[in-house]
């Protein structure tokens, strides 16, 4: 069995624009009960007992997290993210590697605009992923009738009905040896692989990343009306 640490990073990559939230600013600030989204997901972190170092990725250009209380907290790092969610982590990892690797040997990575994760799923992670002696990641399994589509005359029309026997959602955190990830990332980022998340490019190295099922209420602010979604679930929990 691997010999987890007892205490975990977190990297958060939080440097993207949100194009699809129709907003006029990024949506990891957008507002939900009093405090940016970003707020509640870096506070849930740094609440669990297990996590004690947040490292922020965040574009240099951004005009918003300076006036964040979180800009004042010891224990978040704020670094430079960049122009792909990728190059965010990496910027991320990078710093950790340089400055943590002995005191992190193990990482998460937590999407900035997941702010309903629970703690029973953080420790559902760390406890299977100790358990298979592999890294994983938080994951729901498909409910609904899947589609792949193919275009014809312009429209997407479909091609096949998918078997979703074997389909999961991806989540996060998603639970990797910092070294490990960090050289799987450059390497699939020099290979020009297309890297969606940090099992992605575990994958192409060969690696088989453990699937642990999580809350499917743990979801990513995305579209306008996931906000919504988001304040319920929220408001459900206080």
């Amino acid at each position: 069995m691997i010999n987890f640490p007892h205490q975990f990073a977190v990297v958060v990559p939080a440097a993207g624009v949100g194009k699809r939230m129709q907003a006029n600013h990024p949506k990891q600030y957008l507002s939900l009960h009093g405090k940016t989204i970003l707020e509640h997901t870096v506070d849930n972190l740094l609440s669990h007992p297990q996590i004690d170092l947040v490292v922020i990725a965040v574009s240099d250009g951004d005009e918003y997290f300076a006036d964040l209380g979180l800009a004042q907290v010891n224990n978040i790092i704020r670094v430079s993210g960049g122009e792909e969610r990728v190059d965010s982590v990496l910027s991320g990892l990078e710093y950790l590697s340089e400055h943590y690797a002995g005191r992190y040997p193990w990482v998460m990575v937590h999407d900035a605009a997941r702010p309903c994760l629970t703690h029973a799923d953080i420790n559902k992670l760390i406890n299977d992923c100790q358990q298979a002696n592999r890294g994983g990641i938080l994951a729901a399994p498909v409910r609904d009738t899947m589609k792949r589509s193919c275009v014809q005359n312009g429209w997407n029309t479909i091609d096949q009905t998918v078997d979703r026997g074997q389909l999961w959602h991806a989540l996060t955190p998603q639970l990797f040896p910092l070294i490990e990830l960090k050289s799987a990332l450059i390497d699939g980022l020099a290979s020009q692989k297309v890297i969606t998340d940090e099992a992605s490019a575990m994958e192409y190295s060969g690696y088989r990343p453990l699937l642990v099922q999580g809350r499917s209420d743990n979801l990513k602010v995305t579209q306008p009306e996931d906000l919504a979604l988001a304040e319920f679930f929220l408001s459900q929990r206080t």
